[in-house]
């Protein structure tokens, strides 16, 4: 299934997503965790949607499917992207986190100050959503502790990345908004092979990142395994896993993103997240 959030008249309600501009209401299955992460409530969705009446997504704002428990993003994932930056392959995945503040929905713009950055770039990611708890699983296991997939676009200021806070990743990945996902979250069912899709980034209709994530170094099963070693996985937390070949940063010359631009993740079976920018 391909959930979506959607709210009209300040009322917040899970949908069906049914082709590219409608949806079927299914809140009364519960809301897309408890639809995601429960088989009866999944399976009532499922009847819900083959018998609701279709409505237009115009109608409505589409939010985050989820809002996820944690953020946990992946470092130089990807082997091009590797190369790109100069950087070490890492033979352990190198993990970072986002906080909630940077969480946006589809369609909002994203925002920051001139004197805070100059030099913010686009990052195309698949989000892997936990369906249940997890906790030192084995990688052939992984997979089935999964809800359900996403689109992520890991907003990146890079000045501050690789300057203030001694280098450490975090307070240039986490200024307010930074961190768009959806417009769907994709069940299982509906995917099952992760490491078998197309990602793009798109920025003002040009591509600028292409790739499958067949190319990760760490599929998601390694990661999910590996992350569980550490801590117990939770339903709703959210896996970033990395960024393909393309970012802005290493471009010569660089490519930012600036006021006015239209950025679009894309990943194969999920949809478009697409964001607004606008520099204070």
């Amino acid at each position: 299934m391909k959930l979506i959030t959607v709210e009209s008249n300040g009322v917040a309600r899970a949908g069906a997503l049914i082709n590219d501009t409608e949806f079927v209401d299914v809140s009364a299955a519960g809301d897309v965790m408890t639809i995601m992460s429960d088989a009866a409530a999944r399976v009532k969705a499922q009847q819900l949607a083959a018998s609701g009446i279709p409505e237009a997504l115009s109608g409505v704002k589409l939010l985050a499917p989820i809002t996820p428990r944690n953020l946990i993003c992946i470092g130089l994932n990807y082997m091009e992207h590797c190369r790109e930056t100069n950087s070490v392959v890492p033979t352990r995945p190198v993990i970072f986190a986002k906080f909630n503040n940077a969480l946006a929905n589809p369609g909002d713009t994203i925002t920051w100050h001139q004197d805070t950055t100059t030099t913010v770039d686009y990052e195309a990611e698949l989000g892997v959503i936990i369906g249940k708890p997890t906790h030192r699983v084995a990688k052939e296991d992984a997979l089935n502790y999964v809800g359900g997939y996403t689109c992520v676009n890991d907003v990146s200021a890079r000045d501050i990345q690789n300057s203030d806070s001694g280098k450490q990743w975090v307070l240039g990945k986490t200024p307010d908004g930074f961190c768009p996902i959806g417009p769907t979250l994709v069940t299982t069912d509906d995917i099952p092979d992760p490491q078998a899709l197309d990602i793009k980034c798109i920025l003002n209709g040009q591509v600028v990142q292409s790739s499958n994530t067949k190319d990760m170094i760490f599929d998601v099963a390694t990661l999910i395994a590996h992350l569980s070693r550490f801590m117990t996985l939770q339903p709703g937390d959210l896996i970033s896993t990395g960024t393909p070949f393309g970012v802005g940063v290493s471009r010569k010359p660089p490519l930012w993103m600036k006021d006015g631009d239209v950025v679009v993740v894309e990943l194969e079976n999920i949809g478009q997240l697409v964001n607004h920018i606008h520099v204070l």
